[in-house]
């Protein structure tokens, strides 16, 4: 995987305009992008100026009112930014998402500072993924400052829709044709290269009975006593799935929790309704179809036979595991070599339990990893918790990787 471009040269360019690099993350962390509320328009504008002010040009795809108020969110405008250096030659995509869960509690740093304290720089996203907006573009510009002539092109997909499934993220773009990459990238943690995720199964499980007053319960159908035969149904079913093992290194089992319930008028009252929203995690070997099929069906024997109850299960996220596809160890090849380069060890290819975007690309049929800066660990970075932060070391040596990596694909020798 020669480049023509020394490593050893954009490494030096990276470290040269570090500062840069960290200067422009505490901008983009300063721009919230809380989802809910989803308003994220913003965010990619100040975005969009940037790398105009910088000469390039950026398309802007912003997905329609209409559509944001049916999906629940205020606004999303997904950017693509098209470096061509041939008509021939791979085309690479690079995915990072803007958006993010609100800050929450318990935070000894400005959620939107962008501090820097004891070589780490705090706030919200700045792990998750704000920081691979940074990693992506310094290592492109890394690469063209090389001199050396490139083939093929470089995307950079900046979206805004994680948090909601990617749908009107990624999804959006790839569904409508406006990329068709080759490979892609999507933003991760910097210590391992991540080739397989879990899907996501998201219910809401309406149980509907018939409000009364506390002082006569008889004379109700209490949907609290249901919803807590399906919630204890759940757990049950929860337990069972310690026993189903994936083959790939980094995930273990299925999971599922009831993550929020809602219900009830007053103290006073038998609840006449109760809502429950259930995520149920799949393993890759697990087939989609087959888990609803099951979870739907453990719901109803759970109330069956209630008088005067009824259950309505949504399904709200169907979001499918991410697989390897052939070709995805090109990727995997090239940034394991200059990850153990940069960082001093071995690099390991696993799976990580958590869903993401990469497995839009890869349902279709765009060979993904998933890299970028951040610790080994999502808990280590405090990602969706108070005080995230990055290193501001694994920032460089994530940039640094990607550099080497954009180099080995992009190199007019390479087949």
């Amino acid at each position: 995987m020669a480049s023509t471009i020394p490593c050893s040269t954009l490494h030096a360019w990276v470290d040269a305009h570090f500062d840069e690099q960290v200067a422009l993350l505490q901008r983009l962390v300063a721009v919230p992008t809380d989802t809910p509320p989803g308003d994220n328009a913003p965010h990619a504008e100040t975005v969009a100026a940037i790398l105009e002010g910088w000469g390039w040009e950026v398309e802007r795809h912003a997905v329609p009112d209409e559509e944001m108020q049916a999906y629940g969110m205020r606004s999303i405008t997904n950017l693509i930014v098209r470096r061509r250096y041939s008509a021939d030659g791979p085309v690479l995509a690079l995915n990072a998402h803007g958006d993010v869960v609100p800050p929450g509690e318990g935070w000894t740093h400005d959620p939107y500072g962008g501090e820097v304290a004891d070589g780490r720089l705090y706030g919200r996203a700045s792990a998750v993924s704000k920081s691979d907006f940074t990693t992506y573009l310094h290592a492109v510009r890394a690469l063209e400052a090389g001199g050396a002539p490139l083939k093929g092109a470089v995307e950079l997909h900046f979206t805004y829709d994680e948090e909601f499934g990617g749908l009107k993220g990624p999804g959006w773009l790839l569904e409508r044709g406006l990329s068709k990459p080759d490979y892609a990238i999507c933003a991760s943690f910097s210590y391992a290269v991540v080739t397989a995720h879990n899907g996501c199964l998201q219910f809401e499980i309406t149980v509907n009975g018939k409000a009364t007053h506390g002082s006569a319960p008889k004379t109700g159908h209490d949907a609290l006593r249901a919803a807590s035969r399906i919630l204890d149904e759940i757990y049950r079913q929860a337990d069972a799935l310690d026993g189903i093992h994936s083959r790939i290194d980094g995930i273990t089992h299925p999971t599922m929790i009831v993550g929020r319930i809602d219900g009830g008028t007053n103290t006073n009252v038998v609840p006449g309704k109760v809502v429950l929203k259930m995520d149920r995690r799949l393993i890759p070997e697990e087939d989609p179809a087959t888990v609803e099929a099951e979870v739907r069906a453990f719901i109803a024997a759970a109330v069956a036979g209630l008088p005067g109850i009824t259950v309505e299960v949504s399904r709200i996220l169907l979001a499918r595991a991410l697989r390897p596809l052939p070709g995805h160890e090109k990727l995997v090849a090239s940034l394991q070599a200059h990850a153990r380069a940069v960082f001093g060890e071995d690099i390991p290819a696993v799976g990580t339990p958590l869903y993401a975007d990469a497995r839009l690309y890869a349902e279709h049929g765009v060979p993904t990893v998933m890299y970028g800066a951040g610790p080994r660990t999502v808990m280590e970075s405090r990602a969706k918790q108070s005080d995230e932060h990055v290193a501001l070391e694994d920032l460089r040596g994530a940039t640094r990787v990607m550099a080497c990596v954009l180099a080995d694909f992009l190199a007019p020798g390479r087949p």
